[in-house]
């Protein structure tokens, strides 16, 4: 995960994103890697970064293989997990979950607002 993190920081700098929206999508995508790792038994996750004008869309795709559907939940005070989507719901304008292209998983994609206007090579 910290690898995933550490990539999109790096392309989110060289696009010129600012630090907070760069800090913001890593966190985003530790918290769908991780649930992706979890909560499937995936033998492979993807990311994807995409620039639709002022929206970074951050997009996790796994194989699928999950017993549920990623949904936010409330833990409680002693739990040491089950806050990562509470947490991307707060820090991304909308989120939500879709069959990926291959139909043979799903993807969790996140979108946080940028300004300005994302360019990239």
């Amino acid at each position: 995960m910290a690898d995933a993190r550490g990539r999109v920081r790096a392309r989110l700098r060289d696009w010129g994103v600012d630090l907070e929206v760069t800090d913001d999508a890593g966190l985003v995508v530790t918290e769908l890697f991780t649930n992706a790792v979890r909560h499937t038994d995936s033998e492979k996750i993807t990311c994807s970064l995409l620039a639709l004008g002022r929206v970074l869309r951050v997009e996790v795709t796994d194989q699928g293989h999950g017993r549920t559907e990623p949904r936010t939940r409330t833990a409680d005070v002693d739990e040491e997990c089950g806050r990562g989507l509470l947490l991307v719901s707060v820090l991304a304008q909308s989120w939500g979950v879709g069959p990926a292209e291959d139909g043979e998983g799903r993807v969790v994609w996140a979108e946080l607002p940028c300004l300005p206007a994302l360019r990239h090579p």
